[in-house]
């Protein structure tokens, strides 16, 4: 394996973890928020199966194991549950965008934690990305705060959701990179994450499960998304330019916005797009702060 052949793959990964807000709000249409997280859960937990196998969890530290799953699980279930939830399809991206707000939050949760190294550049980073999502939320109407607090009260939980999943990712990734040890739970946690979704699905009644070939193929797709996302991501840091990934991981919100306007046949304002554009800079500015010395 190659850094150039690796690189490659991680930047694949990119363009599939891409495409997973428009393709589980698709499968969300016709199976239900909860029912079709479940099915594309259950079906990237076995992709994962086939490409990294079962992990050796009598290896894992206790820590990891119990945190990391519990941490993991919560996030999958925020992201995938607040795309579900949402009233449109236009909806789904915004909340999406919201969610992008974890790269960000991960570096200044840091340099809290950690105490990671950085410069003064991290604050206008951090403020650039908090305006680009309240760009995003005022859509086509007239910038200000109560346009976007309506935006926010005309969907609460999907919403809520989606911030609370940026806090619960960048928890996870600043916490098990202290206490994994080298160990990937991606397989466990995911199975963990399905099972989840499946015993909510069976507590409480449900929409009739509709299936269709576009909520069939946006299933597959999604659930090949997410696994050989995960997997090639993996390849990428571990024999690839880590650096190059990296920065190129920041532009995930607005290649994100644009295949799920494809997916969901949505039309975005242009402020959106400048939101979007102000979230990824934001977030690069957060992670280009760390790299000064």
């Amino acid at each position: 394996m190659t850094a150039k052949k690796a690189t490659s793959i991680g930047l694949i990964a990119i363009v599939l973890w891409s495409a997973i807000v428009g393709l589980i709000r698709s499968v969300s249409e016709g199976l239900g928020a909860i029912g079709g997280a479940a099915m594309i859960y259950s079906l990237a937990s076995l992709v994962l199966l086939l490409t990294l196998g079962f992990p050796k969890v009598k290896t894992f530290p206790r820590a990891y194991l119990i945190t990391g799953s519990l941490l993991f699980v919560c996030y999958e279930l925020c992201l995938s549950l607040s795309l579900g939830f949402a009233s449109t399809g236009t909806q789904a991206i915004e909340v999406g965008m919201v969610n992008y707000l974890w790269p960000g939050m991960t570096i200044l949760l840091s340099v809290i934690v950690t105490r990671q190294r950085c410069s003064l550049l991290i604050i206008p980073g951090m403020l650039v990305s908090i305006a680009g999502i309240c760009l995003v939320l005022a859509g086509d109407r007239a910038f200000s705060f109560s346009e976007i607090a309506a935006s926010v009260a005309s969907n609460p939980l999907s919403y809520g959701l989606a911030f609370s999943g940026a806090a619960i990712w960048a928890i996870y990734c600043v916490v098990t990179k202290k206490i994994a040890n080298g160990s990937n739970g991606i397989t466990l946690f995911f199975i963990l994450t399905a099972l989840t979704l499946w015993v909510k699905f069976l507590a409480a009644p449900q929409p009739e499960m509709v299936f269709t070939l576009r909520v069939g193929v946006n299933l597959l797709l999604g659930a090949m998304a997410m696994g050989f996302g995960y997997a090639a991501w993996n390849i990428g840091i571990l024999h690839g330019h880590v650096t190059l990934l990296a920065t190129a991981s920041y532009f995930i919100p607005v290649i994100s916005a644009m295949l799920a306007a494809v997916v969901l046949n949505a039309s975005l304002s242009v402020s959106f797009w400048q939101g979007a554009a102000m979230v990824s800079l934001g977030s690069l500015l957060c992670w280009w702060s760390t790299r000064q010395r």
